[in-house]
């Protein structure tokens, strides 16, 4: 049985965003085809709590490769885009992490419930379970169209 969704998806609006693109970007690092997050729709930091996107197109560089004919995004680039909201949560919890690229620490108790294909607007949310200056652990959950299609706790670190 799936657990519990972390918020409610009818509550999450997607035109209002809290953080765009560009934020993400003078946030978390990453580029091209490795920038797995588009832009964070809520911070809520009394209850330990983000929630971003991934638009998921066509132009993907898996697209073509990851079942021809039904392109299915891979599960390790799920958790990828969900590793990187996790990053930007650390950013605006952690002053200590500041200038630095916080990384993948570990993954465990993931499960992966549904598929994500092009066209699909990825919710990304995570809760922080635990938060030091040098290590954080996240419970995330990936939802589309309403539905669960992952979960997993994923720790990270400032290098």
């Amino acid at each position: 049985m799936p657990p519990k969704l972390l918020i409610d998806p009818a509550i999450i609006d997607v035109n209002n965003i809290y953080l765009d693109k560009t934020k993400v970007e003078s946030i978390n690092p990453h580029r091209y085809e490795m920038q797995q997050l588009d832009g964070i729709l809520k911070f809520d930091k009394a209850n330990n709590l983000i929630v971003g996107y991934k638009d998921v197109t066509t132009n993907e560089f898996w697209v073509r490769g990851h079942i021809p004919g039904r392109p299915i995004m891979p599960g390790v680039l799920m958790v990828e885009a969900a590793a990187q909201l996790s990053s930007v949560y650390y950013h605006l919890i952690e002053p200590a992490v500041a200038g630095k690229f916080v990384g993948f620490g570990g993954i465990d108790q993931i499960k992966f419930r549904g598929t994500v294909q092009p066209g699909d607007k990825l919710i990304l949310v995570i809760k922080c379970r635990d938060m030091r200056p040098r290590r954080g652990i996240f419970y995330s959950q990936g939802i589309v169209n309403g539905k669960l299609v992952f979960e997993a706790v994923i720790s990270g670190m400032p290098v």
